[in-house]
């Protein structure tokens, strides 16, 4: 079996890099040419244009108006993004949204057969010569949901930012074993049930169990029960993050982030999440159901699900005739 995922804690990683100015002083040290032309430069993510436009509903008038920022977070499996969320963060509110989206989602792509990997979302960023961007225009599509910026962090983040906050204390639902000797290098997921420390390493064997050993359990509903695992172990690393003075984590995580933020941008996002609590942090899966089409399983999105959780998510009422605002385009 492939090595499933080389997944990482991006919540984490977002909220603590940004939470402290003490990354000012960490990015002088690293690029110190670059930091003094950045901070003169406008940060975009402070403004709001308020000019008056004309909007096709309610909802793009919110979106336009909103303190919102929304990132795409992603984690690699060699060319495939095995681990895709979104994290849409409320800068007035002081309130963040996850929003899983799962490798196997349906997205219809001009070129490829039509019920082929292809059409999987995880393929678009190895596929497409702008990868990132690709994928965050592929995700804006999918969800309706504008996204500002990205952010990825490597295998050995996971492992860094993890072990500098000293584990996380998190309770594994059943016996977690699985071998793959195939694997490079060969790996090996032996975590016992119950509450326990879980470290950087175990971390790592925690977030890329799927399938268990003959005589092991799995998660009962696939993919979509490690995506819920991936989602409690965040927030439980964000409530401890939190709780932490946050400089050995920034140091020890930065040398592993790639993102379009300027640290300036960071600076300011910094800013606005003085005050942020781990209660105010709330996850979601993108609204759909698993089905087989052709002879391959794939997440079908629901779009007028996806439609209330919009309006949910920019507090806009949503309107009765959903047919008309449908923001998720899923053709078969």
């Amino acid at each position: 079996m492939k090595q499933f995922i080389k997944v990482f804690l991006l919540s984490l990683i977002i909220f603590s890099i940004v939470i402290t100015t003490g990354i000012i002083t960490y990015a002088k040290y690293l690029s110190p040419e670059e930091i003094g032309e950045e901070i003169n430069n406008e940060n975009p993510l402070t403004g709001i244009d308020d000019n008056d436009e004309e909007f096709n509903s309610p909802l793009e008038r919110a979106m336009h108006k909103s303190k919102r920022i929304n990132v795409l977070l992603v984690g690699l499996e060699g060319t495939r993004t095995d681990t895709i969320m979104l994290a849409s963060y409320d800068r007035k509110a002081k309130e963040a949204d996850i929003i899983s989206i799962p490798r196997d989602t349906y997205y219809l792509r001009d070129g490829y057969g039509r019920y082929s990997e292809m059409q999987k979302i995880n393929a678009v960023f190895g596929s497409e010569e702008l990868s990132y961007h690709a994928l965050m225009d592929a995700i804006e599509d999918l969800t309706g949901l504008p996204i500002d910026k990205y952010v990825s962090v490597d295998y050995a983040g996971v492992r860094a930012a993890v072990d500098a906050i000293g584990g996380v204390n998190f309770n594994i639902p059943f016996h977690m074993r699985y071998t793959d000797i195939y694997d490079s290098p060969p790996l090996y997921i032996n975590i016992a049930p119950g509450e326990q420390i879980i470290d950087g390493d175990k971390a790592l064997q925690l977030l890329r169990f799927r399938t268990g050993d003959p005589g092991y359990p799995s998660y009962q509903d696939g993919d979509l029960g490690r995506v819920k695992t991936q989602q409690e172990f965040i927030k439980a690393a964000v409530r401890k993050s939190l709780s932490l003075k946050l400089p050995n984590v920034i140091s020890a995580v930065y040398p592993h982030v790639k993102t379009n933020f300027t640290l300036t941008e960071l600076l300011g996002l910094g800013t606005d999440l003085i005050g942020f609590k781990a209660e105010n942090l709330t996850t979601h899966m993108l609204p759909g159901v698993a089905q087989y089409l052709g002879e391959l399983s794939f997440y079908i999105p629901n779009g007028e699900e996806m439609t209330k959780l919009m309006y949910d998510l920019y507090d806009v009422p949503l309107k009765a005739n959903l047919e008309e605002e449908n923001l998720a385009h899923i053709s078969e």
